[in-house]
């Protein structure tokens, strides 16, 4: 029976990001998340991991949101220090893939240092996807062997990936029972598919960071009360191990 996965994006950019992931979790189908380690509420998000360990966290590569972890990128920042825009950092004369390589090892070092185990890796704005950026995949592979989200430009040589096939329109006006229904009706025949979710619950620090905020609540209360047509199953449940 092919396996379905509902991923949660953004683990750690707010408290109310993190409550809505992990309602959706313990009251609904998501069985895995990506963390941002670079957010205000990254250490509340490594707090519930660690409470809720049937919860499976990746680690959700920034370059788009916030400040870098490192201080020597330069060809990733503005002016204030901040990463630059989707639109810029989208620019391969601008950025550098060293920058890249050099953040996101600190950023994966990073969460390796609060002891969890990372399920796979992903990026916010599918940043990972770009073709320009895929000497920096295929290095980080190397170095950490973990699965990849399914969805590059160009896929990189060697990289195992998280599933068979993946499905982002579970977002804005695909936010729906619907939805979710035509997405698995789309991918009849894969053994794996992973849907890309944002649950939330709407907090001031959302709002101030993210242009999509209250189709979030929507998306928590679907995948809260959504049941699986026949025919798909979820992921087996994670063994209740505690982190290392």
């Amino acid at each position: 029976m092919p396996v379905v996965t509902f991923n949660a994006d953004d683990f750690g950019l707010s408290r109310g990001v993190n409550y809505g992931i992990l309602d959706s979790h313990l009251c609904g189908v998501v069985t895995s998340t990506t963390m941002l380690v670079n957010m205000p509420a990254t250490e509340h998000a490594v707090s519930l991991a660690k409470q809720h360990p049937s919860l499976r966290v990746g680690i959700h590569l920034a370059l788009t949101i916030g400040k870098p972890l490192s201080d020597e990128v330069p060809s990733l920042v503005d002016d204030s220090g901040q990463f630059r825009k989707l639109h810029a950092q989208q620019n391969e004369t601008i950025i550098n893939p060293d920058d890249v390589l050099r953040e996101w090892s600190l950023q994966i070092e990073t969460f390796l240092s609060y002891g969890l185990i990372p399920s796979h890796l992903d990026s916010h704005h599918h940043i990972h996807r770009w073709a320009h950026l895929r000497t920096v995949i295929e290095i980080l592979n190397k170095t950490y062997q973990l699965p990849w989200r399914h969805s590059f430009e160009q896929e990189p040589e060697g990289v195992p990936f998280y599933s068979d096939s993946f499905d982002d329109r579970f977002y804005k006006d695909g936010v729906s029972h619907h939805g979710i229904n035509q997405i698995l009706a789309d991918h009849t025949g894969v053994d794996s598919l992973e849907i890309m979710c944002h649950p939330a619950y709407v907090d001031e620090p959302l709002q101030q960071t993210s242009s999509y905020v209250h189709d979030r609540v929507k998306e928590t209360e679907i995948l809260m009360h959504y049941s699986l047509p026949s025919g798909w199953t979820l992921p087996a449940q994670k063994k209740d191990t505690p982190s290392i």
